[in-house]
Parts: structure tokens; sequence; C-alpha cells
């Protein structure tokens, strides 16, 4: 790959890395119908995917409110 090609390939994957686009449309719209509050996890070593995974958020206290 010529150098100018990889710097601007690097520059778009910077810009969805930023702008959360790293998911499928999709799998956003799957998250998003779920209410999903947990963690997904993805390992890339030479562009390809070595593992993923999900940790759900049963212990969200986002909406609770302190009780003293």
């Amino acid at each position: 790959m010529e150098y100018g090609m990889s710097e601007a390939a690097f520059a778009d994957f910077r810009r969805k890395v930023q702008n959360s686009e790293l998911l499928a449309l999709g799998v956003s719209k799957l998250l998003r119908e779920l209410h999903f509050t947990g963690r997904v996890s993805i390992v890339v070593q030479n562009g390809e995917v070595l593992k993923s995974g999900y940790e759900e958020g049963y212990f969200t206290r986002r909406h609770d409110r302190r009780m003293i």
C-alpha cells in the first residue's frame, strides 16, 4: 500500500473511532433495541478479529437515587 493511501486510511480509522462508528449499523440498532448497557470488546491484530465478547451491565445505578 502506498504511504499516502495508508495515511488516509488511518485518518478514516481515527475518525470512525472518535465518532463511535466501529460497529455495523445493524449491530448498533440491535444494541439500542435491547437497551444494552454493558461493554462490547473486540481485539484486533494485523487486521484480523482475534476475540470478541461482552459484559452485561447488571449493576448500573444510573437511574437510582441515593437513599440516605
